[in-house]
């Protein structure tokens, strides 16, 4: 392919293609794209080369049993999520240019993120900012972590496997993980319970309850327990593992400060460990290369200021030993 003159290819690319070869790189197919555009088939493919024709470069290398990207792809994908990123938010920063701060604030959550620190942050900015917006969505940690990474959220709270090198972490709180078990289950009630009890039992748990995912310490204590190998049920959301835990489906981790009330109420019964249970850090994370608009910066400013003025034991929750219920 001829090489094109960098300076002018600014000015003379038609973005549309870029949409286009990130929706193909996304959905690993041509057809598959073409559906998610509502185009033909051979208009995907045209805009394919015709961007490979503009790069100067093969994008995409693909047969019947291969889609691979080339080292050029995977940059220009890569690059193509910053731009469009960048063009979400023209409209969002030309109507938050007024005196009062009425911006919108797009946020993500891992399902078990219970903290008070994160709770006072939203109490203050609405206090101090009432006409600006939030959309809270509760998602996986590793979607969180992607629409963090393509700037489609304002920022993200969760659990962390692996780190992103275009992102920067902060711990907001770290908290603890126990077993429990429900009303209907043959260990509940029972005090002074050991591991050895817990050998065979079924389980649930949650999607990264994994050695190579961000709950590792819980799947190790999982392994330590001898619990049934085959899970019974997962999910990523936290609702749901405590639904399946009262439903007696079998064992599983939940945090211990978010299952203290089940606990009082008596839907849920703790069993061992009681010493030493496993920690997991939940982090914040934000794109440095995001633009903000003044309520996200307002709101960031403020929960980093929470976060950095309170010593990491005042932002740990459900720590200590535990005997019984």
């Amino acid at each position: 392919m001829k090489t094109p003159r960098f300076d002018r290819l600014v000015w003379d690319l038609d973005w549309n293609l870029l949409r286009t070869f990130s929706v193909i790189v996304e959905e690993k197919s041509i057809t598959r794209a073409a559906e998610r555009l509502t185009l033909k088939q051979p208009s995907v493919s045209n805009a394919l080369k015709r961007l490979e024709t503009r790069i100067g470069r093969r994008l995409i290398e693909r047969d019947a049993n291969r889609f691979e990207l080339t080292d050029v792809g995977r940059l220009l994908y890569e690059e193509s999520l910053d731009v469009f990123g960048t063009i979400s938010r023209l409209q969002v920063l030309v109507r938050d240019v007024r005196e009062e701060v009425t911006g919108h604030v797009v946020i993500c959550v891992a399902s078990h993120v219970v903290s008070p620190l994160f709770d006072r942050a939203l109490a203050e900015f609405h206090r101090e900012h009432p006409r600006a917006t939030l959309t809270i969505s509760v998602l996986p940690s590793v979607e969180v972590a992607k629409l963090v990474r393509e700037r489609r959220a304002s920022f993200g709270i969760c659990l962390v496997s692996q780190r992103d090198a275009a992102l920067e972490y902060a711990v907001v709180y770290r908290e603890f993980f126990g077993f429990f078990c429900g009303p209907s289950h043959r260990l509940y009630g029972l005090s002074g319970l050991t591991f050895g009890d817990l050998e065979g039992e079924t389980s649930v748990s949650f999607q990264t309850d994994h050695i190579s995912d961000a709950l590792r310490p819980v799947a190790l204590l999982r392994g330590e327990a001898k619990l049934e190998a085959n899970v019974i049920g997962i999910s990523s959301s936290l609702e749901e593992v405590r639904r399946m835990i009262v439903a007696g489906l079998g064992i599983g981790p939940l945090p211990l400060h978010v299952a203290r009330r089940d606990v009082e109420d008596r839907l849920l019964w703790r069993l061992p460990p009681y010493e030493n249970p496993p920690a997991i850090d939940i982090f914040l994370l934000t794109n440095p290369k995001k633009v903000l608009n003044r309520a996200e910066k307002a709101l960031l400013a403020l929960l980093n200021g929470l976060v950095s003025s309170t010593p990491l034991q005042d932002r740990t929750y459900g720590g200590g030993s535990h005997s019984g219920r």
